[in-house]
Order: structure tokens, then C-alpha cells, then sequence
């Protein structure tokens, strides 16, 4: 197993190209190497199989899809109301926006994972992880709201995330005078987090 971290991390983030653009069918060690552009037969030295390079994008993805902890600070300096969810909601929206790539690979592992047990097991520990992380955010943070909140914000923004990055237009217009996706995330913040 080859052990530069710098050309292991290049190749992940390679995979998630491959994985967003082409779908978990398309992804290739072959794929990877050309995506990368390194020699063919690369990937197969840092990867053990084409598990091991799924879980690996699982976890990069977790990463790169993180919120950046200097905006995370900014945003706690403010009163623990209804308007700093709905920053933290547009947080979310603008990264989703700025690694669409990362978001629909996350999407396709989502897919990947109804097909592979193994990845499943992993996948749905990972994002449960997630969405326990974020409750307990909430709940330290003092933000209006409990548990049921953050998990329908959590089910509102996911199918924001899927339509906006996926069909766009289905959302368009859909209500009057309501921007997407500026406008839908303030609706779902005020639909779900109470004011107080």
C-alpha cells in the first residue's frame, strides 16, 4: 500500500469527481488515475479494493463538506434566536452551492449504499453521526427549538439540497415572490424553528 498522503488525498478527492459526474458505476480505479492524472494502475497501490475507496470518499467528503469553524464563530457572537438558525441554514445552502461536486457525490453514496450492505452499515453510522452532532450543536448552542426541530430543518434542507443541486427548476417560482434558494430556506426556517 502506497503511503504519500498528499497523492492519497488527490486521489479521493479524484474519486468524488468521478463519483459526482459518472455515478458509483463509473467509478474506477482506471477512472481515478485518469481524473487524477497520474499513470494508470496508481489508485490500485493506495486502494485495497473499490470499498476501501468508497469509504475513504465517505470520509473526505466529511471533510471538505464541514462548516469552516471561523464562520461558525462569527455567527455564535449573535443572539440565540429564530435569525442565527436561519444563518446557519444558509451556511449549509452556500456550501452545498460552492462543492455542488461534493454534495452529489454525497448524494451517490447515499444511492451506492441501498445497493452494497457493507457500505450501508458505514455510511448510515456516518450520517447518523452527523445528524446526532448537529442536535447536540443545537442543544449546547441554546438555539430555539429541540431535537424534532433540527431533524425536520435536517429533512427540509436535504430535499432543499437534492432539488437545488439536482432540478433546479422544479423549484423555481413555485411560490410567488420566493427566491431559490434564499428565499425557501428563510420559509423553512420559519415554518419549523419556533421565535422564542
Amino acid at each position: 500500500m502506497a503511503g504519500n498522503p498528499e497523492r492519497r488525498a488527490a486521489l479521493v478527492d479524484a474519486g468524488i469527481e468521478v463519483l459526482a459526474r459518472e455515478g458509483a458505476r463509473g467509478l474506477t480505479f482506471r477512472a481515478v488515475d485518469g481524473e487524477a492524472g497520474v499513470p494508470t494502475g496508481t489508485a490500485s497501490n493506495y486502494f485495497t479494493s473499490r470499498e476501501d475507496l468508497l469509504r475513504q470518499i465517505d470520509t473526505r467528503l466529511h471533510v471538505r463538506l464541514a462548516p469552516d469553524p471561523e464562520v461558525m464563530a462569527t455567527l455564535l457572537r449573535r443572539p440565540r434566536d429564530r435569525s442565527l438558525v436561519r444563518a446557519f441554514m444558509q451556511d449549509i445552502m452556500d456550501r452545498a452551492t460552492r462543492d455542488r461536486t461534493g454534495y452529489l457525490a454525497l448524494l451517490e453514496m447515499r444511492l451506492e449504499a441501498t445497493r452494497r450492505p457493507e457500505l450501508l452499515a458505514s455510511f448510515t453510522k456516518s450520517v447518523r453521526g452527523d445528524l446526532e452532532q448537529g442536535i447536540e450543536f443545537h442543544r449546547q448552542s441554546g438555539l430555539p427549538g429541540g431535537d424534532e426541530t433540527v431533524t425536520v430543518l435536517y429533512l427540509a434542507m436535504l430535499g432543499l439540497i437534492l432539488e437545488h443541486l439536482t432540478l433546479p427548476g422544479v423549484l423555481d417560482g413555485v411560490l410567488d415572490g420566493v427566491g431559490v434558494p434564499e428565499g425557501l430556506v428563510d420559509r423553512i426556517v420559519t415554518t419549523i424553528v419556533p421565535e422564542g
